[in-house]
């Protein structure tokens, strides 16, 4: 089966490319299952309920989040109204949410998505090395493919959870850094890993927000306003095939696809 992974949606732009390109996508892939990270898609802070219906008639299976899923409160009400809407599972328990789903494919293949976020340089939260390790043992055995989001900062973290995890899990993929990265691979054990898919949004900008506002904030080390820049919008994402038999992968790539409606 083919997993068709979506990097982190950034605002206006990005969620127009969504809508555009990923329709398209799914039908040339013949994707069978889709994620998509959507902790920027509300100007570059959480999410609401309104991209969530925007998004609804895509055909997306499960959605992945990071630290800023926190950022919007109708947002944070969503994680217990939208059972495949997650935010990262090494979040202290009482957090609303939670960080794992078990959906379907249309072929009745079941598919596990870990939502897990990294320390280094971030939120002093439970270690994702042992959360996954929970998750795992906690998941039904029938369930073979098995995809994790690892929203971080740290390369060598995200390759470290790669590693650790390689034949436990189908995939590990990073988000998080807004920059892909050319390290897509199978891992000895099976696992696919890319430490980060990238952006979905506009690329003439400096991670998203527009270039004169973060040189400004570089410039001056003050705070400045954020604004979501609008030009050279791409979708980014990962494109991995799945053994669905064993949950071992058999190929991963880059997809990047320039939206050109703009």
């Amino acid at each position: 089966m083919k997993l068709l992974f979506v990097g982190d949606v950034f605002g206006k732009p990005g969620r127009r490319a969504v809508v555009n390109l990923l329709p398209r996508l799914i039908d040339r892939h013949r994707a069978d299952y889709v994620v998509v990270n959507v902790e920027n898609s509300a100007g570059g802070f959480g999410v609401t309920p309104d991209i969530l219906a925007e998004f609804r008639p895509l055909g997306i299976h499960c959605y992945t989040s990071g630290n800023h899923i926190w950022d919007k409160k109708e947002g944070v009400a969503l994680l217990d109204q939208v059972p495949n809407l997650l935010r990262p599972a090494n979040y202290p328990r009482g957090n609303a949410g939670k960080g794992i789903h078990v959906g379907e494919t249309a072929a009745g293949i079941p598919v596990a998505v870990i939502n897990l976020e990294g320390r280094v340089f971030m939120n002093a939260l439970e270690s994702p090395f042992e959360v996954a390790d929970r998750l795992l043992k906690e998941l039904d055995p029938k369930v073979k493919v098995i995809f994790l989001d690892f929203h971080a900062e740290a390369t060598s973290e995200k390759q470290a959870l790669g590693f650790f995890l390689d034949g436990r899990v189908s995939a590990v993929v990073g988000t998080h850094t807004h920059v892909p990265t050319a390290d897509e691979r199978i891992l000895p054990q099976g696992t696919a890993f890319q430490t980060d898919a990238g952006m979905t949004g506009p690329y003439e900008s400096i991670i998203g927000v527009r270039v004169d506002k973060i040189i400004k904030r570089f410039l001056m080390q003050t705070p400045t306003s954020f604004e979501v820049a609008k030009h050279d919008v791409r979708l980014a994402g990962t494109l991995i095939d799945v053994d669905e038999t064993t949950g071992k992968a058999r190929s991963i790539e880059r997809v990047m696809v320039r939206d050109e409606s703009v």
